[in-house]
Parts: C-alpha cells; structure tokens; sequence
C-alpha cells in the first residue's frame, strides 16, 4: 500500500469517527449545559465555593468570574513553579526562573501551551499534574462556557441573564472533560504510551525521560491545549508511537470543536445552523490539508522534520489540526516545512483557528465572524443586518470587531517589535525569509492561543517571555470579554420576525459569505507580512 492510499484511510477514518459522534456527542453537550440537576460531586464544589447554581449572571459578572477565575490559576501556577524544588517527584529540577514561571503561567491559564522550557529537565511531575494539566481542564472548560454563554445571547430574548459561569466551568470539566480525557488516557496506555512516575529509566548507559503520559497526554488533546509532557511533544515515541495513537490524537483534538457546531443547532432550534458552520470549517480544513500535504510530499526533502513512522500524510493531518484549532500539539517540526506548507500552518492560526477552533472558542470565534460577515451583507443590500432573529447594530458589530482585531493588533505590533530589536537576530537560526516566518509563527501561535512553534526561534530571553506573554493574555481575554458583550447585547433584544427579504443562514450562500469573510479579514489584515515571510520563501 502506498503512503498516499494510507493517508487517504487515515483521513477516511478520521472523518467517519467524527461524523459518528457528531450528533450523539453534540446532543450531549446541550444537555450539559441546559440541565437543571446538579450531581453530588458539583453540589459539593459549589458548597465548597460559595456559588448559588440557581443563580444566574449578567454578561459583565460573567466576564468579571471569567478573568478573576484565571487571574487566580495564574498566580497559582506561577507560585508552584516558583516553589518546585520542596515539593514531591521534583526530581531535582529546582525552581522554575521567575520569567520563565510568567511565561509559562499565562500560557496555560489561557490554553496556549506554549513552552520555552524543556519540560523533562525543568518541570517536575508535581507542577506537571497538579499545575499545567489542571489548566489544561480547567482553560478548555473556560472556552466552552463563553461559547455556550454566547449561544445564549442568541437563544434568549429581553433579559441580561446569561448562565452561571461557575456552573458552565463545573459541568464542562466534571461531565465533559474529565471522563472522556479518563477513557482516552486508557485506551492511550494500550495503543503504547508511556504511563510513569519515575523520572527516567536507563537504556544502554543513558537515561531516558519518562513522565505519566497518558494521563497528560489525553487532555492535552482534548482540550486543544498542546503542551507536551516531554520536549518532543507528539513526536515522541512515548506520547505518540504509531500510526494508531496518531489518529486517535487527532479525533481527540477535532472532536470537541466539530460536536459543538451540532450543540448549537440543538441550542437555537435548527439544526442547519450548525451544519452551515460545520461546511465552513470542514472546507477550509479540508483545503488546508490538501496544500500541506502537497506541498510537503513535493519538497527537496518531504520527511525532513519528520518521524518514518508517520510520514507525510500524517505529519500534514496532524499539524493542519493542531493549527487549525488551538492545540499547538506537534507529532513533527513546522520550522522544517516547505515555505508552502509552514505558510499554511501559520494561515490556518491566522484564519483566527475557527476551522474548526479551539474547545468553544472555535465555536464563538465562527459566531463572531458570522456577525460580521451579515454585517457585511447588510452594506451590500442596505438593510439593518440580522442573524438568528436578532438586529446587529453598532453595539454588536462594535464588540464583534473588537473580538476579531485584538489577536492581529497584538500579533503585528509584537512580531514587528521583535523583528527591530538588535537582540532578535542572536535569537534566530535562520536568515532572511524563513527567519521572519519564524518570528510571526511565534507571535501568531501566541496571541492565538496556539502553542506551538517554529524551533529555530530561541524565546528563552526576558523580552521574549514577557512579549509573548503579553500576547497571550491579550489574545484570549480581550475577545471572551468582547465576546460576553456582544452575548449580553444580543440576549436583551427581542426577536425580531423573520422578513422576506432577510439572507437565508442555512445554506450554500450564507455558507460561502461566512467562509469568504473568514478568508479576505485574513488576506486584507496579513498578506503584506506574509508576502514578505512564507510566501518570499516558497519561491525562492
């Protein structure tokens, strides 16, 4: 069998296990998130917490719990790294440097993941598990209750209510998250990877790292967070070693992103709603995949960068998914792609990772730019734009605009003040072209969530760490407060009856108004910066 047919299968079963749990799976997370009874576990956090479930929030304490929540995750992560050498299975990797503990605290509370560090000689197992992985939870339950608050804004009308955060927080991680990560970490063990306290074993003389994997490696996926426990991340044989753990990675990252598009169709009554989303992100996707795999298997040297046992077709499935969403995860190196290929990667984390997203945020950034792209549609016919039964009017085009700028603003300014400081070109293992990609890839997988990276760019520098942090904390918060607003906003109208002359949301043009918006607020806000990185590169 050659490598193409296999890939094909790969990308065959893939979507055939998607479209499987598709509808049961979304249909699961409505009733999540629209239940009424409280299991004795959730009781008992909410006891222990002071919350009143009954309790419902207007969108500005919705965003007040959303930022204080993390605000607190952050400064007990940090505290942990920062203590790492008096607690247990440390291993004796010391404390965590202060800007390095920064960095990497508002990476994981944000659901970057992205890791200036060599987690085996840095991180002990102590921080691993009860720090970086209970943020890779808790940060992904995060992104789904702004998804779901913002599904809200559209389901209800005249009130300032939208849910309980802490309720959404709750029931993500105890119904949704921790079970499914449970099972998946299980059937990871049988597929080979590594499950271990210790720190390392010998082979041949050497030691070789090890950590709990499995456990760490489940969520890591799910979540679309993407940090690895060992310094190869998806590329190494103890976190993914073949072709069978390869794909249940990928199903892993895509499923929760995919199965939310059927949660909104069951929230708002129509079903083809979600479909219409779900066409978007499965063509550009899908596109996405066909010029990384092209580009990839056509290059000088296609398995450069690359492990044998995955090849090209599932180096370009798994890194067109990591980029696609917000995951970060890598099972090969993005600094050695083709100009073509590694410029794809960074298009899809451009494309604002709503092809298919990240946990919730690929779901509320696809809304966001739905808005806009009605919007759009209403300057062309000159009617007052609606979507789903509500107006968009300055407010809410305003909150959406914001909600789409803010990962570009900060992105450009620090891409474009890295690329003029002296120290940059010390910090660089390539010149030129590439070397430029390497720093906008950086900026970009920052100020998107992303996490993962081009190597040959060293951010182990003061200003790097707190640059890219910056970018981070910008990136997620300010578009979930953007977001909340335009919620808050939306679930205070009324509905307004469907007209005759309104643009259908359920089908072929509406489809490609959305993917055309999602397209030309790429092209119009980075072409220039690319043209002068990636695509200079691809043809030389």
């Amino acid at each position: 069998m050659s490598t193409t047919v296999a890939g094909l299968l790969q990308v065959g079963v893939l979507v055939v296990a998607l479209a499987a749990v598709h509808r049961p799976f979304g249909d699961y997370l409505a009733r999540v998130y629209t239940g009424t009874r409280h299991s004795r576990v959730e009781r008992a956090v909410y006891r222990l917490a002071g919350v009143d479930p009954a309790s419902e929030q207007r969108w500005g304490t919705y965003a007040q719990g959303v930022i204080a929540f993390s605000f607190v995750g952050a400064v007990v992560l940090y505290a942990l790294q920062r203590i790492q050498s008096v607690l247990p299975f440390d291993h004796g990797r010391g404390n965590v440097p202060a800007a390095m503990a920064f960095n990497t605290a508002v990476s994981f509370v944000t659901n970057t993941n992205w890791q200036s560090y060599v987690p085996e000689t840095v991180m002990g197992h102590t921080v691993q598990m009860a720090g970086l992985t209970v943020q890779n939870f808790v940060s992904a339950a995060v992104g789904m209750a702004v998804a779901v608050a913002l599904v809200r804004g559209f389901v209800r009308h005249r009130t300032d209510r939208l849910g309980n955060f802490w309720v959404d927080l709750v029931r993500g991680t105890v119904r949704v998250l921790l079970p499914v990560s449970f099972a998946f970490a299980v059937v990871l063990v049988v597929t080979g990877v590594v499950m271990s306290l210790k720190s390392g074993v010998d082979v041949d003389g050497r030691t070789v790292a090890t950590a709990p994997v499995a456990s760490q490696e489940a969520i890591k996926e799910l979540g679309t967070n993407g940090g690895g426990v060992l310094n190869a991340n998806s590329a190494h044989p103890f976190e993914n070693p073949n072709a069978w753990s390869n794909l249940i990675e990928v199903f892993l990252i895509l499923v929760i992103p995919v199965s939310l598009t059927r949660t909104f169709g069951t929230l708002v009554g129509d079903r083809r709603q979600g479909y219409v989303l779900l066409s978007v992100m499965g063509v550009i996707w899908s596109l996405m995949l066909t010029v990384i795999w092209v580009a990839e298997a056509a290059g000088l040297r296609p398995l450069e960068g690359k492990e044998l046992r995955f090849g090209v077709p599932g180096s370009a499935l798994f890194a067109n998914s990591t980029t696609g969403t917000s995951t970060g995860a890598v099972n090969s190196m993005h600094d050695s792609f083709t100009g073509l290929g590694g410029g794809a990667a960074l298009l899809n984390m451009l494309f604002g990772e709503m092809t298919p997203g990240g946990a919730g945020t690929g779901l509320y950034g696809i809304l966001v730019m739905a808005v806009i792209a009605m919007f759009l549609a209403g300057l062309m016919v000159g009617r007052t734009p609606e979507y789903l039964g509500k107006k968009l009017g300055r407010r809410e085009v305003t909150a959406a605009a914001v909600a789409i700028l803010a990962m570009p603003t900060v992105m450009l300014l620090g891409a474009g003040v890295a690329a003029i400081l002296p120290g940059t070109r010390g910090s660089l293992n390539n010149p030129g072209a590439h070397g430029l990609s390497e720093i906008l890839y950086a900026y970009a997988s920052a100020s998107n969530n992303n996490g993962s990276a081009f190597a040959g760019l060293t951010v182990t520098g003061d200003w790097f760490q707190a640059s890219l942090g910056v970018c981070m904390a910008v990136g997620r918060f300010v578009p979930i407060i953007a977001v909340l607003c335009l919620a808050g906003s939306l679930a205070a109208q009324r509905k307004a009856p469907e007209t005759p002359g309104a643009l259908p949301t359920t089908g072929p043009l509406f489809a490609t108004l959305l993917g055309g918006a999602i397209v030309l607020v790429a092209a119009l806000t980075f072409v220039p910066a690319l043209a002068l990185g990636p695509i200079a590169e691809a043809l030389l």
